[in-house]
């Protein structure tokens, strides 16, 4: 009976599946699933800005898709043609834009962003494109104008500065500022030996200063023992008791009724007794100058 399979069918069968094999693996390390079921639409591009085959198409920074083909279009000069293989279930509505990006680390990328129109675009069709600017365009707008506008005054700042070092009055200002800082490192030198030296005396001196302190501390105790000894109770009932016949006085010479009150507040009274005295003093000068007629001496 003859053999189905013979030994140069099965090499060419295991030479098939190793290719199939291979071209599924390549497919596979690139990212790209074939059994995955897309929908394919067309970009076109001036510069695609190393996008690549297997470059991730993104919605919000959410992967729908990627990169099927990178090819460049003879039937529109100037023009890369981009085909795009998007999630079966995506659709794009009109006014929809694939815009190129750009990032350091992932490279070139189609970042879409959903139009608002009525209608869809249909499958195979034709998306407007755009590009974004990345991170280096933005460096290269942005700061490098800056840069390159810098530049000149850092040339001329380090001009400055090497005429600045080159100057022998630099040199001298250095060289006095080295003398100033010896000359400091000798005053630091004396006044460390004059503390030295002036320890034992401060030491003397605290000594003596709490000696005095002792003394004085002793005296105040003495003193204080003795202001607890003085009759301190008697002094205040006497100074009380004085304090109440001054207060009984001056209320005396506020009441109108007594004798001592009368003297100060009533006007007649003070009047006679100026009156009396009036005349007292009026007699004894009458007695002064006429004796015999208030004095009789007869002799025997």
């Amino acid at each position: 009976m003859k053999k189905l399979f013979n030994k140069e069918f099965a090499i060419g069968l295991s030479v098939i599946v190793a290719i199939l094999i291979l071209i599924f693996g390549i497919d596979f390390l690139k990212g790209i699933n074939l059994f995955r079921p897309a929908h394919y639409y067309l970009a076109y591009y001036e510069n695609v800005d190393e996008l690549t085959v297997s470059s991730p198409i993104l919605i919000n920074g959410y992967k729908v898709g990627q990169v099927r083909e990178v090819n460049f279009n003879y039937n529109k000069p100037g023009k890369v043609e981009v085909v795009m293989a998007l999630d079966k279930n995506l659709q794009l509505p009109e006014g929809s834009v694939a815009n190129i990006g750009t990032t350091l680390m992932s490279g070139a990328r189609i970042e879409l962003t959903l139009g608002s129109g009525p209608g869809m675009i249909p499958t195979g069709g034709e998306v407007p494109t755009g590009v974004k600017a990345g991170l280096m365009s933005s460096l290269q707008d942005g700061v490098l104008p800056a840069v390159t506008a810098v530049l000149p005054k850092v040339d001329s700042l380090l001009y400055n500065l090497n005429l600045l070092v080159a100057d022998p009055a630099l040199r001298a200002s250095i060289q006095r500022l080295d003398g100033i800082t010896d000359n400091l490192l000798a005053t630091s030198q004396g006044l460390n030996s004059t503390m030295n030296r002036q320890v034992p005396v401060l030491a003397n001196n605290t000594v003596r200063i709490t000696q005095s302190l002792d003394t004085i501390v002793g005296n105040l105790g003495q003193l204080s023992y003795q202001l607890k000894a003085l009759p301190l109770d008697a002094t205040m009932e006497n100074v009380n008791q004085l304090t109440a016949n001054l207060s009984q006085f001056s209320r005396q010479l506020n009441d109108k009724n007594s004798s001592l009150g009368l003297l100060t507040s009533d006007p007649e009274l003070y009047n006679r007794i100026t009156q009396v005295s009036a005349d007292i003093d009026s007699l004894l000068v009458d007695i002064k100058k006429n004796p015999k007629r208030y004095i009789s001496i007869k002799l025997l």
